[in-house]
């Protein structure tokens, strides 16, 4: 069965998504466990000199750190962050109308690279972390279609300004990677992690 590590995590510790991303919350909810949702407060910004995708790591391991901090122990907090990385250019979440047709305007008919990066925290203490990369083709786009996009209001909370599985659909070409990584949750990574951590909780007793 597949996730099956993440649902073995479910049964051991009470699980809280440290997200508000309803994408997120959707694809932890169609594995079948039960979690809590808290949203971290938390500026985005990127340290000088950091490289783009241990900027993400780091970032989904400080959401989770807070949000640890601010819940009962015993609790296992999931921390996620997705970037948008075309060369070393870092594009996050647009501030507004203009900044979001401008990194369309970028992305179109290019190859950019999604980075999602999960941790995974209890007690204060990181017991796993890491990112999962997938490479997003674009179709080419004319300046009318992506202001049309842009009036849909879809863009405006989105890495890269656009969404994969909404009407930002029309933009991309293919993909090679997994398709969860691009909307922000990479199951397959979120698994490996939780196995690592109850590997390394069966260890311990």
């Amino acid at each position: 069965m597949r996730y099956n590590y993440i649902r073995q995590l479910a049964d051991q510790w009470k699980l809280v998504l440290g997200s508000k991303s309803p994408r997120r919350v959707a694809l932890l909810k169609e594995i079948g466990v039960s979690f809590e949702q808290i949203i971290p407060p938390l500026e985005e910004s990127r340290q000088a000199g950091e490289p783009a995708y241990l900027f993400a790591k780091r970032l989904a391991e400080d959401k989770a750190l807070w949000v640890v901090r601010q819940i009962n122990a015993g609790h296992v907090v999931i921390g996620c962050d997705t970037i948008v990385v075309l060369g070393d250019r870092v594009l996050q979440k647009p501030d507004d109308e203009t900044e979001a047709f401008e990194i369309l305007s970028i992305l179109s008919g290019r190859m950019h690279v999604v980075c999602t990066a999960l941790a995974l925290v209890k007690d204060e203490k990181l017991l796993a972390s890491g990112y999962e990369l997938t490479e997003v083709f674009f179709n080419p786009a004319k300046a009318e279609q992506i202001r049309d996009y842009i009036a849909t209001g879809e863009p405006r909370d989105k890495a890269g300004a656009y969404g994969i599985q909404g009407m930002g659909a029309f933009l991309v070409d293919r993909i090679n990677g997994n398709v969860d990584n691009v909307i922000g949750l990479p199951r397959t990574l979120l698994n490996k992690l939780a196995e690592e951590v109850i590997a390394k909780s069966n260890h311990s007793r």
